[in-house]
């Protein structure tokens, strides 16, 4: 049977526009506390998913592994779902040219940048959608450096079968704990590979806590660099700068994980695939793992606008401050 991501899914945030509840968002969130036992969950924290982008520190740890040697603002963009401002694409380009590429080489699905006023930019001066400016081409540039470190074919880096994927692919069940049952293609063309929701938290208390090799330098470049995970005015970002020692890293549809230095950590995947509820789950969700809930409640605040004011916010329905938001 195939797993159906809607059992077992609860509430975890409300939006409230007025006095009135105006919809609400169901999904599942896990909290493992540093021994990796759970702390807290809604829903079923054994639900399968897709990770998306969440997955990139572990693909980042992957690489590192296979023979990628790259740290710093190069590493967070291996591990980004950048926006595509100028300096994301200097990046790339560097981790490119370092490894004698070219953006030619690169197989990601053409797009616009994410930000919009970079993406403005780029339309005006007459360019099309690019695998460069695409939020995957961080990741993909260190797929094909790292191809290029071990000798292997950069044509096909993409194919599940190709040693780079079978890599990432053992990597990501060695640090989830849990075999990969399922394999797709993600929005960038890459494989994805599934794992569960405490799987994903304990990827991420593996990096989170790592005091050496590969993980230890995925977590180092994380947090040393947030800006370059995610960008300007991105939620990843102001959790990655706002709290001390976290590696949190968004995902389409509705995905986060983090994780704190203790090796406390946190999965979540909201039902809809929306955006909207995550920061304040996130939010919610680290104060429960022992994160300073006075630094963590802003950086969830997501208001809900009226004639472009706040007349309301996306309530979380668990946590120190469910009742009192």
């Amino acid at each position: 049977m195939t797993p159906d991501v809607a059992t077992g899914a609860v509430p975890l945030a409300r939006v409230v526009r007025g006095a009135l509840v105006e919809s609400v968002h169901l999904g599942h969130v896990v909290v493992l506390a540093p021994d990796g036992s759970v702390r807290h969950a809604l829903g079923d924290p054994d639900v399968t998913v897709w990770a998306r982008s969440s997955l990139k520190p572990v693909q980042a740890v992957a690489m590192l592994r296979a023979g990628l040697d790259v740290d710093g603002e190069r590493l967070a963009l291996v591990c980004a779902s950048h926006n595509g401002e100028d300096a994301h694409l200097d990046v790339v380009r560097r981790l490119l040219t370092g490894a004698g590429l070219s953006e030619a080489d690169l197989r990601n699905t053409p797009d616009w940048p994410l930000d919009p006023d970079a993406a403005w930019r780029w339309r005006a001066e007459g360019r099309e959608r690019a695998s460069l400016t695409q939020n995957c081409s961080g990741k993909h540039a260190g797929m094909l450096a790292t191809c290029a470190a071990r000798g292997w074919s950069t044509d096909d880096y993409l194919d599940p079968a190709h040693p780079l994927q079978r890599a990432v692919r053992d990597t990501v069940a060695e640090l989830t704990g849990v075999d990969v049952a399922h394999t797709t293609v993600d929005g960038c063309g890459a494989p994805l590979f599934s794992t569960t929701l405490v799987g994903l938290a304990r990827a991420f208390a593996h990096v989170a806590a790592a005091t050496d090799g590969p993980a230890a330098r995925v977590g180092a470049a994380m947090r040393s660099h947030p800006w370059h995970v995610a960008g300007t005015g991105r939620d990843a970002t102001a959790f990655g700068a706002g709290v001390t020692g976290l590696v949190a890293k968004d995902g389409a549809d509705g995905v986060y994980g983090a994780a704190l230095p203790d090796g406390s950590a946190v999965a979540l995947k909201v039902l809809d695939g929306s955006a909207r509820p995550r920061a304040a789950v996130l939010a919610a969700a680290l104060a429960v793992a022992g994160a300073d809930a006075d630094v963590v409640r802003p950086l969830g605040v997501t208001p809900v606008l009226g004639h472009g004011e706040p007349v309301g916010a996306v309530v979380p329905a668990f946590g120190p401050w469910a009742q009192a938001a």
